[in-house]
């Protein structure tokens, strides 16, 4: 990729200028945009793109991959909304964050834009049932959460947490709202659910031990209002968590 910088942003590193070529396959069951997506992240993630590099424009990155300007935009858009890119009027798009250098070693990296697609489904889906599950759990649902929260805290205790243990607590919540649409609909996005857990579980399981600390504090304030019944704060306190996990995995400085 060619780049340029901004104005007092640091020169490309050595590995930008080496940077490998972008393949997008066809056919594959992942979407064109996130493949596109997911292999920018990768060369951020990678170093093969720095803080400061500019990335080519959409025409250039259109001819080199053959694919449409609608296409790349998309995968532009979304690194810009996940904070991985600024777009510059006149100059260009750079890289503005960077992802903890130790994603690269995950094999689920390559699928990381679809991962975040599902993960703003969640956002307005898990965030309603978290105030629907405060204002009609039973006594037994609410200890199945506890249940389910205290197992999840163990297992982050003892540096193994499973992304099994973390959907039981998103997926007792949804149990909890007498909706099973809820569930439902977190069950038809398992698969892009259990990638996104895998990565940012296994960054937890690396990082240190305050990152691990704020994942369990945050399951415990959405307990917390459920036990409490109050909706409001369970929807905000989920949200909290969804969008923070989310920032967690782009953005290195959140460890």
């Amino acid at each position: 990729m060619t780049r340029k910088k901004t104005a007092g942003a640091p020169a490309p590193s050595a590995a930008a200028a080496e940077a490998g070529t972008l393949v997008l396959e066809r056919g594959q069951r992942v979407r064109l945009a996130d493949q596109l997506y997911g292999q920018i992240f990768e060369q951020i993630t990678d170093g093969s793109l720095n803080v400061g590099d500019k990335l080519p424009s959409e025409h250039e990155i259109c001819e080199r991959f053959g694919v449409s300007r609608p296409v790349v935009r998309e995968a532009l858009l979304r690194l810009r909304a996940d904070g991985l890119v600024t777009a510059h009027q006149g100059l260009g798009t750079f890289v503005s964050h960077q992802p903890a250098t130790r994603l690269k070693t995950f094999s689920d990296v390559q699928n990381v834009g679809a991962y975040l697609r599902a993960q703003e489904v969640r956002m307005a889906l898990e965030g309603d049932a978290a105030r629907l599950a405060a204002l009609r759990r039973t006594d037994d649902e609410l200890r199945h959460i506890s249940d389910a929260h205290a197992a999840f805290v163990d297992e982050l205790e003892r540096g193994h947490v499973s992304p099994e243990a973390d959907l039981a607590f998103h997926a007792s919540i949804a149990q909890a709202t007498g909706n099973d649409y809820y569930l439902g609909v977190l069950e038809s996005i398992h698969e892009s659910i259990s990638g996104f857990m895998r990565l940012t579980l296994s960054l937890t399981r690396t990082g240190s031990r305050q990152r691990a600390q704020r994942v369990a504090d945050e399951h415990a304030a959405i307990l917390g209002a459920i036990r409490e019944q109050d909706g409001e704060r369970a929807r905000v306190a989920m949200q909290f968590h969804l969008g923070q996990a989310r920032h967690r995995l782009v953005d290195r400085e959140r460890d």
